[in-house]
């Protein structure tokens, strides 16, 4: 199959993208495709959750490909691609990515400095999915440029429609600029309780608000402890807790990307 890239973003914290970036690709990973993971928030959280405690400590990072490419330097690309017990591959991120924003900023072509260094890794991979940093800056805005689609997780926790109109006027931007075969892979609901009041409304209101107009995926990520401590432990939600329920949605949501493919 041809590879596909997917950005996971929003620029409110709090939604679950690195959880879902992760479970998602471990998911995706078990159902026999070869994904990488990309870390592209300075903060290096996804690189956190699969067991790289110190991503400061990590000598070639996805910073070290950004520089490369504004430099014109023959890196290759693959150098760094750390391999995870789970099946997946990581390309890390840590805070050096912050320091870099200035000189993407600067750069010829600065929207396209990381679909320059990943589009080669295609050939590698089924998937790629870019964990984006909860910011709509510049670095964010090279992954939906590098993307194919974007998935959007939407916490059940808050009425989402003010977050969701900036991050949605991003997408169209880019694509009508940029990257006009981007689209947007299905909004996610994710850390829902059942028993809350809120969190019914909340999934409601997405389903009614965008549902016409744009996917919202079936699955629905339910707020689960284990899905905090299993990035404690450097893995999975299906290493950490495989018969939980965080693990069965995350199952069910890469059927439904695979589905789509």
């Amino acid at each position: 199959m041809p590879c596909k890239a997917i950005a996971v973003a929003n620029q409110k914290g709090g939604t679950g993208k690195t959880a879902t970036t992760l479970s998602l690709g471990v998911a995706l990973a078990r159902r026999g495709r070869r994904v990488l993971l990309v870390d592209t928030d300075p903060q290096g959280d996804l690189t956190k959750s699969l067991g790289w405690a110190d991503p400061d400590s990590i000598a070639t990072t996805v910073a070290t490909h950004i520089a490369a490419v504004i430099e014109g330097a023959d890196e290759d690309p693959r150098a760094g691609i750390l391999g995870h017990r789970e099946g997946v591959d990581l390309m890390p991120a840590n805070i050096e990515l912050a320091s870099l924003e200035m000189a993407v900023f600067m750069a010829m072509s600065r929207e396209r400095i990381l679909k320059t260094w990943a589009e080669p890794l295609r050939a590698d991979y089924d998937y790629i999915l870019f964990d984006c940093a909860p910011t709509l800056g510049i670095i964010p805005v090279n992954a939906l440029v590098a993307a194919d689609g974007v998935i959007i997780p939407v916490s059940a926790e808050y009425l989402p429609a003010s977050g969701m109109a900036g991050l949605l006027k991003t997408v169209g931007r880019v694509r009508r600029q940029i990257n006009p075969g981007l689209s947007v892979e299905g909004i996610l609901v994710t850390l829902y309780d059942s028993r809350n009041n809120l969190a019914r409304d909340v999934e409601r209101a997405i389903r009614e608000q965008y549902g016409a107009a744009l996917r919202v995926f079936d699955t629905v990520v339910p707020r689960a402890v284990s899905a905090a401590e299993s990035a404690a432990a450097g893995e999975s939600v299906f290493s950490y807790d495989a018969s939980g329920r965080a693990a069965r949605a995350f199952a069910d949501l890469a059927e439904e990307v695979d589905r789509r493919g």
